[in-house]
C-alpha cells in the first residue's frame, strides 16, 4: 500500500509468516483518522491464512500521538469529525464507533500473535492500538497516555477491556481518569510492556521475539494462544475443560488422528 490519506496512512508488508502494519504519517506523529481505522479493519478482514505474527509499528519518532486534531472540529460537515458523529441518531453513532473498533479488535484474532513495537508517544488512539496487541515492546523513551476523559470523552477503541486485563481494575481506572503518562519503566513494572529496550535495539528485539514465537509448531502455538486468551473470561472449571479439549486435539494430531 502507498502511505497516503486514501488508505489512512497505513502500509503493510509481509515476509513469510510475518505481516508488518505501519502507521506512516511521521510528520504528524502518526496521528489517526477514521480512514486509519477503516484501513486497519480491512487488513484484519483480508489477513492471509499463513500469517502467524502481526507487528504494528509507527514510522518516525512516535508510535502514534492519537487522534488527528481535525476530528475535534465541531463544525457541521467535518468529515468523520467527532461533532458529526455526536449529531447522528444514537444507533447510527454506535454503529459508526463499532466499525472503528473493528480496526483494533482483530489484532487478537485466532491464529495470530500481534506485537506492538512502541517508540516515543502512544497517546489516546495510539495507546489503544498498542493495547489491542497481544505483546508490547517499548523503547526506553516510550510513554503511553489515555487522555480521553480529560477531554470530555472516553476510551472507545477497545482499550478499557485490555487495560484492565493487563494492570487490574484500580490501576486502569487511575490511568484513564487522570490521563497521565505511563513511562516505559513503569509500563514494564505493571505489565503494560513485555520488554523495554534502547531505541537502537527495538528492531532486533522484535525480530528475536518473532523468531521465538514462530519456532513453536504452528498448531501448538495457535492452540496455546487461544487457551491463554480464553483464561481471561473463563471460570476455572471452564478453563480446565478448554485445556483438556485442546490437549486431546493436539495429541490426536501428533499420533496421526488415531
Amino acid at each position: 500500500m502507498n502511505p497516503d490519506s486514501s488508505n489512512g496512512w497505513v502500509r503493510t508488508g509481509q515476509d513469510g509468516a510475518v505481516l508488518t502494519v505501519t502507521l506512516d504519517r511521521p510528520e504528524r506523529l502518526n496521528s489517526q483518522t477514521p480512514k486509519t481505522w477503516t484501513a486497519l479493519a480491512d487488513i484484519g478482514r483480508s489477513l492471509p491464512d499463513d500469517v502467524r505474527v502481526v507487528v504494528v509499528r509507527g514510522s518516525g519518532r512516535a508510535f502514534s500521538a492519537g487522534l488527528d486534531r481535525s476530528l475535534f472540529d465541531p463544525t457541521p460537515g467535518t468529515e468523520d469529525g467527532l461533532g458529526d458523529i455526536g449529531r447522528l441518531p444514537e444507533e447510527q453513532a454506535q454503529e459508526r464507533i463499532r466499525e472503528f473498533q473493528a480496526g483494533f479488535r482483530w489484532l487478537r484474532s485466532p491464529g495470530v500473535v500481534s506485537i506492538a513495537a512502541v517508540q516515543g508517544h502512544a497517546i489516546g488512539a495510539g495507546a489503544q492500538l498498542a493495547l489491542a496487541c497481544d505483546l508490547r515492546v517499548f523503547t526506553e523513551d516510550a510513554a503511553l497516555r489515555l487522555p480521553e476523559a480529560t477531554l470530555g470523552l472516553v476510551p472507545d477503541l477497545t482499550g478499557t477491556s485490555t487495560l484492565v486485563e493487563l494492570v487490574g481494575y484500580s490501576r486502569a481506572l487511575e490511568i484513564c481518569l487522570t490521563g497521565r503518562a505511563v513511562s516505559a519503566a513503569e509500563a514494564r513494572v505493571i505489565g503494560l510492556a513485555n520488554l523495554v529496550v534502547p531505541a537502537a535495539d527495538l528492531d532486533a528485539t522484535v525480530a528475536d521475539l518473532i523468531a521465538a514465537i514462530t519456532a513453536v509448531p504452528v498448531g501448538a502455538s495457535r492452540a496455546t494462544a487461544a487457551l491463554v486468551r480464553s483464561a481471561v473470561r473463563n471460570d476455572p472449571a471452564e478453563q480446565d475443560a478448554a485445556e483438556r479439549a485442546a490437549q486431546v486435539r493436539r495429541l490426536r494430531e501428533l499420533v496421526g488422528g488415531r
